[in-house]
Formats: C-alpha cells, sequence, structure tokens
C-alpha cells in the first residue's frame, strides 16, 4: 500500500531509531485514532495540561504530522503547538472530540499491517521479513492491541504529541 510506505518513510527518515512498536503504534493511530487515550475525559484533559507544563526546550518536528490517507487526522506535537502560541484547552477539546470525528478502523488497521512484510521485502522498512512476520503474527494474535513506545524512541525523541483530527483544531 503506497500511503503504508509513505508514512513510514518520512518517520523513519525523521526517527531512525524507530522499532517494529513505533511503526505498528503510528499505524495503529492513523487506522485507530485517538478514543483508545479518552476512557475518562477529565483525566485526559488533566493530563494533558500536566504534560504540556512540562515540558521544556524546543525539538525539531513539525507542528502538525498528517498520519491518516486523507490528511484528516495528525500528531499534534506538543513543543512547536506550545511555542507557536497554541491553546492548550482547544487542543483537549479538540482531542476529546476526535474519536467522534474520526472513528477508527480495525479493518484499515488490518490492511495497513498486511503490506509491512512486502515493504521489509523491498527495504521499505530497515526490518526483515521474518522479524516483521514474527512481531505483527504475536499483534494479530492479541488482538491490535494499544502499545507504547519503544524505550528507544522515548529516549531519542521524548515523544510528546496528541492525535486529533485537523478538522476540530483552531484557526492559528
Amino acid at each position: 500500500m503506497k500511503f503504508v510506505g509513505q508514512l513510514l518513510g518520512q518517520h523513519l527518515q525523521r526517527y531512525p531509531r524507530m522499532e517494529l512498536a513505533d511503526l505498528y503504534k503510528l499505524l495503529h493511530q492513523s487506522a485507530m485514532g485517538a478514543g483508545h487515550a479518552i476512557t475518562d475525559p477529565e483525566a485526559a484533559r488533566a493530563a494533558l495540561r500536566s504534560e504540556c507544563a512540562s515540558l521544556a526546550g524546543a525539538e525539531a518536528e513539525p507542528m502538525l504530522d498528517p498520519i491518516s490517507p486523507d490528511g484528516q487526522l495528525a500528531r499534534v506535537h506538543l513543543r512547536p503547538y506550545l511555542a507557536a502560541g497554541g491553546d492548550v484547552e482547544a487542543l483537549a477539546a479538540a482531542f476529546l472530540a476526535t474519536p467522534q470525528a474520526h472513528p477508527g478502523s480495525r479493518d484499515k488497521l488490518a490492511k495497513f499491517c498486511a503490506c509491512l512484510g512486502d515493504l521489509a521485502d523491498a527495504g521499505g522498512i530497515p526490518f526483515p521479513r521474518a522479524q516483521v512476520d514474527a512481531y505483527f503474527g504475536l499483534i494479530i494474535a492479541q488482538g491490535y492491541p494499544v502499545v507504547r513506545h519503544s524505550q528507544a524512541y522515548r529516549t531519542a525523541y521524548r515523544p510528546a504529541y496528541r492525535v486529533v483530527a485537523v478538522s476540530l483544531l483552531p484557526d492559528r
């Protein structure tokens, strides 16, 4: 699938320490959105406020990082968002409304994951097919669970973002 190859290629270029868990997390977010992160809206809002208050430094990353085929779902990176004067409460509102605006699709996630073996064979991702097949065999057997970023990714890139429907973001 052309979209998956392009999305992963862009992210691997920016984040070369990505592991298979990070690739899967990106595909999961692309297909499923952010609904899994919102079991308690007030807790999600408080977590965003707390995370924003604790961030320091600027990262060389875009504020908006589209992750869906239609470009309507994006990772909003908190550091550049805040540096540009972004409103935390407006972002929280957009984040909380995203699951209704962009419902997840398990079928889409399965399709995205299914093309990774071919991408590995073609050299589109830096993992051998056997490793990809083994990892995604476990993911499928577990019913496509939510995963965290790998420790290597967290250490190298200090990810701080929310997955948001772009149409819900306030005009900047």
